[in-house]
């Protein structure tokens, strides 16, 4: 059958209008008045500690919106101990402090402990690019991450964070609402769709891809597969290869996570325009030629 190409460019477009808004349910789940009121009248009742947080996070290069952070962890209260044994205005577990050299003791204390937790949340951007993982992570531990994303296959936390604790899950979404309740909400739900465009993947031998590291990226039906393989100068076998069931994801949901090793998703990215075009001129019916 020949392929309709009017249909395929509208399909194509409304799949790429759609595409920034496939995470927006990452989003505040609790908008109400009595929501809003609640998180800034604790920011307004602790100012002085807020304007020393918002100035350290600034001057590290990082967005003020993790001050949401310590107003979810602690509500800015640096005497309270957690039941788990956390201290202070950011929740430090022992092990989590000592990391970075901050004393038990010293977990209470404001100045020492924001400036900890300011190079904490600096490694964790530097390892996860987004701030909704970075919050997971802060709460649950890089180890829990780590199993999430492979019992997941995925880097995405929309995908993997099913298989955390409920109690982070719920972490991440007290950070929402608070961010909703200062008016950054949206600035941290662009950061994170802008990080799923190449974020870096460690695939175990057990998701059915090669032990290589892997980046990943969204593509929707609008791309022809064989196409992506002759603009990377790479083997269609080897694509799906890294890609096991691509094919019949794109046929089926519209869309997919395309994983690339980690040199060729540059080039990628570059192309994705051209190779967008090709598809939609030359015919996008999905099913390889191997």
């Amino acid at each position: 059958m020949k392929p309709n190409f009017k249909n395929i460019l509208l399909t194509t477009v409304l799949l790429l209008c759609s595409h920034g808004m496939s995470a927006q349910f990452l989003t505040a789940s609790d908008t109400s008045e009595s929501s809003v009121k609640r998180y800034k009248s604790i920011i307004n009742a602790n100012k002085e500690i807020v304007n020393f947080i918002e100035y350290s996070l600034v001057e590290r290069g990082l967005p003020r919106h993790l001050r949401n952070l310590a107003l979810i962890e602690s509500h800015f209260d640096r005497k309270i101990t957690s039941g788990a044994g956390a201290v202070g205005v950011w929740q430090f577990m022992t092990a989590h402090a000592n990391q970075y050299g901050l004393t038990d003791q010293n977990r209470t204390d404001i100045y020492k402990s924001t400036k900890t937790a300011t190079i904490s949340l600096t490694n964790l951007y530097k390892k996860y690019n987004n701030w909704v993982t970075v919050v997971a992570a802060y709460n649950c531990g890089e180890g829990n991450i780590a199993k999430a994303m492979t019992a997941a296959g995925s880097s995405q936390y929309h995908i993997f964070s099913k298989y955390l604790p409920a109690e982070t899950i719920n972490h991440v979404k007290k950070y929402l609402n608070a961010c909703y309740a200062t008016g950054e909400l949206q600035s941290v739900l662009s950061n994170y769709n802008s990080s799923r465009m190449n974020t870096v993947f460690f695939v175990n031998g057990g998701s059915g891809k090669d032990n290589s590291q892997l980046a990943e990226t969204d593509i929707n039906a609008g791309f022809n597969l064989n196409i992506i393989a002759e603009e990377l100068k790479v083997d269609i076998n080897k694509l799906l290869s890294w890609n096991p069931g691509i094919d019949e994801e794109l046929q089926q949901k519209g869309e997919s996570t395309l994983y690339l090793p980690t040199d060729l998703m540059p080039d990628f990215l570059l192309r994705k325009n051209k190779i967008l075009s090709r598809s939609i001129k030359e015919g996008n019916t999905q099913g390889t030629k191997p």
